[in-house]
């Protein structure tokens, strides 16, 4: 049995270290609970992803996890490429980027109809400028209608 001895200070500054391993500043426990600066994810639904013509379909994107001040998902202008050789793009007029302060949007929701059948590969994109910054993609099946007016 070997008997160390350790000053008053020694003792106090290693009881410290272990208190701040075993219980973080709250500071740090926010910003992993806010995924520090780690990069969201996206992710992209489609509702129904198999209709019939003319489809109305509802597209969800979720930004999940992450900061919520990222930078680069802050005001995006957000790309909707709709797999059938159209794309719609739409910009937000956005107070200009404040680390710390500004919040990034966490769900964008779109509708589209689509009138003729097929396979559609639906990508959502977040750019800045020229620079994609996340992108998403889903698909969905459109099946000829039924009745008058059905292709």
């Amino acid at each position: 049995m070997t008997l160390t001895m350790v000053s008053r200070s020694g003792l106090q500054a290693a009881s410290l270290v272990c208190a701040l391993l075993l219980f973080p500043p709250a500071s740090s426990l926010h910003a992993r609970e806010q995924g520090g600066n780690k990069k969201p994810s996206l992710s992209l639904k489609a509702s129904p992803s198999i209709a019939f013509v003319p489809a109305r379909i509802v597209l969800a994107a979720e930004v999940k996890g992450g900061a919520d001040d990222f930078e680069d998902f802050y005001c995006p202008t957000v790309e909707w490429d709709w797999g059938d050789g159209t794309v719609s793009t739409a910009e937000t007029d956005c107070s200009p980027y404040e680390a710390g302060k500004s919040q990034i949007k966490r769900r964008y929701t779109i509708d589209r109809q689509f009138r003729t059948a097929g396979s559609y590969r639906i990508q959502l994109r977040f750019k800045k400028g020229d620079r994609i910054t996340g992108m998403a993609t889903t698909s969905i099946q459109v099946r000829p209608g039924v009745g008058p007016g059905g292709q």
